[in-house]
């Protein structure tokens, strides 16, 4: 991690930033301003034609936002990254980057909901086209790569249903087949998994989930090479301009500073609740990748640090016994997003995967019965009580 920062939980506190080059602020500036002045038109005119480094306007570049910046490039081990105003703006700029008309993606099976409608977007508009596969192994690969494909996208674990996707190896495969790896690492942080380590080539994140962790702001971070992240800044990101505010970044810098005790926390809460849920008689199944009965077990062990925050259930009975249940709970939050302090619990197929038409969805194993909980940070023993209680009401 560096001669200062072997580890993660110092570097997320004091990398990238000199206060004595911001007045000695202990805190990171907000520079809330939309444009840059010049000293001279000359100087204007040299920053423009790219002569002269420094700042011109917000949407380019602006300080706040970069030292965010230089953190999270340090943290997921890649050479540099770029922030946005949304996951989404993250997601859809990398993928509009890394393709052209005619071109085609191998996806896991299993996205988030605007993923997978970003991906019919291309699709319908660009001709660029996308195959889904359980990525299981090289066989599965090598039965969806086709010589247009250029990008594989990934989710692991996958939102909701926690599955597993051994990194390493699909790294492998896509470097003999010169195709670039994308990992959607919302759900693990730097802290408990490193994509860009294992070999893959690009990372993002809702920066809005666990690098916040506080449900306060909206956010995207990608990271890769230094090559890539120019054509990325030089393109889709200026000239479609999904960027994100000072504020927004700074919020992120500041959550970032917790991030390794509330990943700590997360983790345990929800391996103390994994462990009550699956043995409740109304639980009909349970996905959590820290279960060493999950079939994608073995990956979890070798590739994550601890098993994340996120647990995935089928309520043992129909879809609207799985909203009764959602609406006995008094403790816990019923909500679409995840990662932050408060306990937040979903119905994904009516929620947030509700756009994905019902075969598509069944395939990817979201039934009408499986419940999202994003464990947060309060007493284990208090969201299990009320979790449990809701169970035994229906």
């Amino acid at each position: 991690m560096g001669e200062k920062f072997n580890n993660i939980e110092t570097a997320v506190i004091h990398f990238g930033y000199d206060s004595k080059k911001h007045n000695g602020s202990l805190s990171v500036p907000i520079y809330q301003t939309s444009t840059f002045t010049f000293e001279s038109a000359e100087q204007g005119e040299k920053r423009f034609g790219g002569e002269e480094d420094g700042y011109i306007y917000s949407r380019i570049g602006n300080p706040t936002v970069d030292i965010l910046t230089e953190k999270m490039a340090f943290l997921e081990g890649g050479e540099a990254a770029l922030a946005f105003g949304s996951g989404m703006a993250a997601v859809s700029a990398v993928l509009l980057s890394l393709t052209k008309a005619g071109d085609h993606i191998v996806c896991s099976q299993g996205l988030y909901g605007c993923t997978f409608g970003l991906l019919n977007l291309m699709q319908d508009k660009y001709n660029i086209t996308h195959s889904f596969s359980w990525l299981s192994s090289v066989e599965d690969l090598e039965q969806v790569i086709k010589p247009e494909t250029t990008v594989i996208y990934i989710e692991t674990p996958i939102n909701p249903t926690m599955k597993m996707i051994d990194l390493s190896m699909v790294a492998k495969f896509a470097k003999e087949h010169g195709v670039t790896v994308v990992v959607d690492n919302t759900f693990s942080t730097p802290y408990l998994q490193k994509p860009i380590e294992l070999g893959c080539d690009v990372v993002v994140h809702s920066a809005t989930k666990y690098i916040g962790g506080h449900g306060d702001v909206i956010a995207g971070v990608a990271v890769g090479t230094k090559a890539f992240m120019n054509t990325v800044e030089s393109t889709t990101q200026k000239d479609i301009g999904g960027i994100m505010s000072p504020f927004d970044a700074w919020l992120l810098l500041r959550g970032l500073k917790t991030l390794p005790v509330r990943m700590d926390r997360h983790c345990e809460n929800a391996e103390k609740v994994f462990s009550h849920l699956k043995a409740h008689p109304k639980v009909k199944a349970i996905y959590y990748p820290g279960d060493q009965e999950h079939p994608d077990y073995a990956i979890t062990h070798k590739q994550m640090k601890k098993s994340g925050g996120v647990i995935s259930f089928e309520i043992n009975g129909s879809k609207q016994e799985a909203q009764d249940f959602l609406n006995a709970l008094t403790l816990l939050k019923i909500a679409v997003s995840l990662g932050d302090t408060e306990t937040l619990i979903q119905h994904p197929a009516s929620m947030t995967h509700s756009g994905i038409p019902e075969k598509e969805r069944l395939e990817m194993g979201i039934t009408d019965q499986l419940i999202r909980l994003s464990v947060g940070l309060e007493a284990w023993e208090d969201i299990w009580k009320d979790i449990e209680q809701a169970l035994n009401a229906i």
